[in-house]
C-alpha cells in the first residue's frame, strides 16, 4: 500500500513540473514576442536579456509557433496523466468545447500583433487571449479526467452476457422431432436446432395464449411424426384446427407407412363428420378395475372439485355407485350394451328394479351392498346423497348427439395394432369444455390402457390444451417408454395445470417429462424452468467512484443462463428449454433459448391447400332422435326382461327386492 501511494505521489509530482515548464516556455514566448512592451513597462534587465539570448540560441524560440507549440505539447503531457474528482454530470460534449475554442484562442492570437495601435495594449490583448486560450485548453483537459466512463450502460439488458452455446448440429433419428431455430451468442445470431431425439420420454409446450405453441412446435411434431409412420391421438381442443393438419399430413404420407393407417375423428358438434366410438368397449374391458378407473375419470371430470377431495365418502361412494352400473352392463350379454349412454340411462332406473338387477351380478355385489342396504332401512338422505350427485352429475351429458357419437363403434381404440393403425382425431368445443372434456376425458383414459402394451406400432399422443382433460396420463409417460409412446403435451401455465389436477399430481407431470418447450410464462412457472435450464458463468462488472479516481472490478460469477424477467418478455416463435437424449446420442448442449424458424409464407400455402376433414355420413335430426329413443328402450328391455326371469324363477326371486311401508 505505501509503494503505490509514493508511486502517486511521484507521478503528480512530475505532472505539475511539465505542467510548470508548459506555463514558463509559454511565460518566455511572451516575453521574446512582446519585449518592446516589457520594455515600455520596465520590466527587462540586463541579466534576463542575456538569459533570453542564450535561451534563443538552442533554437526553441527560432519560429513564432514553435515555443507555443512547444508550451501546448508539454500542456497536453500533464494533462494525459491528471485524475480529476470524477463528476456525474461532466461530459464529453462540455469538454471538446473548452478545448476547440482553447486551441482556436491560442493559435490565432498571432494576427492580434499585425493590428495597428500602442504597442502595450496589443501585447496585452495578446497575452491575455492566449492565456485565455491556454486554460481553456488546461480546464477542458481537466474536464475529460472527470468524466465516468461507464461500460456497463452498453448492455443494459444484460442479453449478451446471458447467451450460451446452444445445438447447432442436426440429430436425426426416426422417432425424432427436429425444429430449426436462431439464436444469439455475444452479438452474433447463428442456426441452431431444437432436436427431439427421444420424445418417448415426454414433451412439454408449455406457454401463455399466443405464445406459439401450436404454430411453431405441436403442428411440427404432428407432422413430422405422421411423415415417419407414427399411429397417432390428437385431442384438438379448438376443432378442427390440429384435426385439418393431422389429416392433410396423412393424406400426404400415407404411403410411408408399412400398412396404411386409417382416419378417424370425433366431433360432436358436426355428427356428419364423427365416426361413432364406444369408449367402454367391452372388448377393452378385461377387469372391474377398468370399470373403476372409468367411472373415477369421468366423475372428476364432470365434478373437477371432487379431484381436491378424492377419499372422500361422498365422492368415493358415486364412483362405486358407478362403477357397478358399467361392471353391470359389461357382463350382461357379453357386454352388449356396455356403451355410456346406457349406462346413464340405467342409472335413472327406479330403486327397485335397479338393485334388483344390480343384485344378479354376484362381482358388483360389494360394490352395491351398502346402496342397497341403505334404501332398505329407509336412510333415505344417506342414499340420496350417495347416489343423487352421480346421476344428477351423468345426467349433463345425456344429449342425443352424445348418445348417438358414443354408442356406435366405426372403430377400436387400439390405435397401434400393427395389423390396423389409425390416426384418430377427438374435438372439444371452448363453450362447453366441462362436458365434452369429460367424456374425451375417457376416451383418453381407455386409450391410455389399451395401447401401452409391448410389440406395438410406434404411437404419438398430441393433448393439446392438456388441462380440459381429466385423464392420469402419469402412469403413461412413466411407464409407455418402451412400448414407443410419444406423449406431447400442450399446457398454458403450471398454475392452470394445479387447478384442474391438483398440486401434487402437476408437480409429478412437470417433473417427470425429460423434453420441455417454454414459451412466453410468468410467476413460478418461469422461475421453476429458469431453475432447470441451470446457471451459467457470467462476467460482472462493478463500478466504484471516489474523489480522486474510478475503479471497475471484474469477476465472474455464476447466473442464471435464463433469468424468469426474460422468459416472462419472451415473444411469439421464442422458446427456452432442455431436450433429452439417448445413450447411444449424446447431446452435451442440452438447454436453448431461440426463436423456432418457421416459413411463413410456404405454411401460408400449405393451409391454403387443405382440404376439409372428410364426411363420415349424411346425418339428420330424425336419426339422431331415433337412436336416443333406442337407448332408453335398451333399457327398458334389460329391466323388464330381468325382472320378469327373477319372478318366474323361484330360486332367484329372493333378490327381488319390494319396499314396504
Amino acid at each position: 500500500m505505501s509503494t503505490t501511494g509514493e508511486n502517486d505521489q511521484a507521478m503528480r509530482k512530475i505532472l505539475d513540473m511539465t505542467r510548470l515548464i508548459s506555463i514558463a516556455v509559454l511565460a518566455i514566448h511572451f516575453y521574446k514576442e512582446c519585449y518592446g512592451a516589457f520594455a515600455d513597462w520596465h520590466l527587462v534587465a540586463p541579466l534576463s536579456d542575456r538569459l533570453l539570448g542564450n535561451i534563443v540560441r538552442t533554437g526553441m524560440f527560432s519560429n513564432f509557433y514553435k515555443s507555443k507549440l512547444i508550451a501546448l505539447g508539454f500542456l497536453v503531457i500533464a494533462l494525459i496523466g491528471v485524475k480529476g474528482r470524477k463528476d456525474e454530470k461532466q461530459n464529453f460534449k462540455t469538454a471538446l468545447l473548452y478545448m476547440v475554442v482553447g486551441l482556436f484562442f491560442f493559435l490565432t492570437s498571432y494576427f492580434l500583433l499585425l493590428i495597428p495601435g500602442k504597442l502595450t495594449i496589443i501585447a496585452s490583448l495578446y497575452m491575455g487571449v492566449t492565456g485565455l486560450g491556454f486554460l481553456l485548453i488546461l480546464s477542458g483537459g481537466t474536464m475529460i479526467s472527470k468524466i465516468i466512463r461507464d461500460r456497463l450502460a452498453d448492455d443494459i439488458f444484460n442479453s449478451e452476457n446471458e447467451t450460451f452455446p446452444q445445438e447447432e448440429r442436426l440429430i436425426e433419428n426416426e422417432f425424432s422431432v427436429n425444429l430449426p431455430a436462431r439464436y444469439k451468442l455475444k452479438s452474433k445470431v447463428r442456426d441452431s436446432w431444437i432436436n427431439i431425439i427421444n420424445p418417448f420420454r415426454g414433451v412439454l409446450v408449455l406457454g401463455s395464449p399466443g405464445a406459439g405453441k401450436s404454430y411453431f412446435v405441436i403442428r411440427h411434431v404432428i407432422t413430422q411424426h405422421i411423415r415417419k409412420g407414427f399411429a397417432m391421438f390428437v385431442y384438438d381442443f379448438k376443432m378442427p384446427d390440429l384435426a385439418v393438419i393431422a389429416y392433410n399430413t396423412f393424406l400426404k404420407y400415407q404411403e410411408n407407412y408399412t400398412v396404411k393407417p386409417k382416419f378417424y375423428s370425433i366431433n360432436f358438434d358436426d355428427l356428419s363428420r364423427s365416426n361413432r366410438c364406444n369408449p367402454l368397449d367391452p372388448s377393452g374391458m378385461s377387469d372391474i378395475t377398468d370399470a373403476v378407473e372409468s367411472a373415477r375419470t369421468i366423475l372428476l371430470g364432470l365434478n373437477r372439485e371432487w379431484v381436491k377431495k378424492q377419499g372422500d365418502f361422498f365422492v368415493e361412494s358415486p364412483i362405486n355407485f358407478l362403477t357397478a352400473i358399467i361392471w353391470y352392463l359389461r357382463k350382461y350379454k357379453g357386454g352388449e350394451f356396455c356403451t355410456l349412454p346406457h349406462v346413464i340411462e340405467l342409472m335413472q332406473v327406479d330403486y327397485d328394479k335397479l338393485f334388483t338387477v344390480l343384485r344378479t351380478e354376484p362381482e358388483i355385489d360389494v360394490l352395491i351392498n351398502p346402496f342397497v342396504s341403505a334404501y332398505l332401512r329407509d336412510a333415505v338422505e344417506q342414499l340420496e346423497g350417495q347416489i343423487a350427485s352421480a346421476k344428477i352429475t351423468m345426467a349433463r351429458i345425456a344429449s342425443p348427439q352424445l348418445y348417438y357419437v358414443l354408442s356406435g363403434n366405426d372403430f377400436t381404440l387400439d390405435i397401434n395394432d400393427p395389423a390396423n393403425p389409425k390416426i384418430v382425431c377427438v374435438g372439444n368445443n371452448p363453450q362447453k369444455i366441462q362436458i365434452y372434456g369429460a367424456v374425451l376425458s375417457l376416451f383418453t383414459n381407455r386409450l391410455f390402457k389399451i395401447i401401452n402394451q409391448k410389440d406395438r406400432l410406434k404411437c404419438s399422443l398430441i393433448l393439446d390444451e392438456f388441462p380440459t382433460l381429466m385423464t392420469d396420463i402419469i402412469p403413461t409417460i412413466a411407464t409407455a417408454r418402451g412400448n414407443k409412446v410419444s406423449t406431447c403435451l400442450g399446457i398454458q401455465d403450471a398454475s392452470q395445470l394445479r387447478k384442474d389436477h391438483g398440486r401434487e399430481q402437476a408437480d409429478v407431470i412437470m417433473n417427470i417429462i425429460g423434453n420441455v418447450v417454454v414459451g412466453q410464462v410468468s410467476g413460478d412457472t418461469a422461475k421453476n424452468v429458469s431453475e432447470k435450464i441451470g446457471r451459467i458463468m457470467q462476467d460482472r462488472e462493478s463500478l466504484s467512484i471516489n474523489r480522486q479516481d474510478t475503479s471497475i472490478s471484474r469477476s465472474k460469477q455464476l447466473e442464471a443462463a435464463v433469468p424468469p424477467s426474460k422468459i416472462a418478455a419472451l415473444s411469439s416463435g421464442e422458446f427456452v428449454g432442455l431436450v433429452a437424449d439417448n445413450p447411444e446420442e449424446k447431446i452435451e448442449l442440452k438447454a436453448f433459448h431461440c426463436e423456432i424458424i418457421n416459413d411463413h409464407e410456404a405454411l401460408k400455402k400449405e393451409i391454403a391447400g387443405y382440404v376439409e376433414l372428410p364426411k363420415v355420413r349424411e346425418i339428420n335430426s330424425g336419426i339422431v332422435q331415433r337412436n336416443y329413443l333406442d337407448v332408453k328402450q335398451d333399457v327398458q328391455d334389460i329391466i323388464q326382461l330381468e325382472m320378469e326371469r327373477l319372478l318366474s324363477d323361484p330360486g332367484l326371486s329372493h333378490l327381488v327386492i319390494k319396499k314396504t311401508g
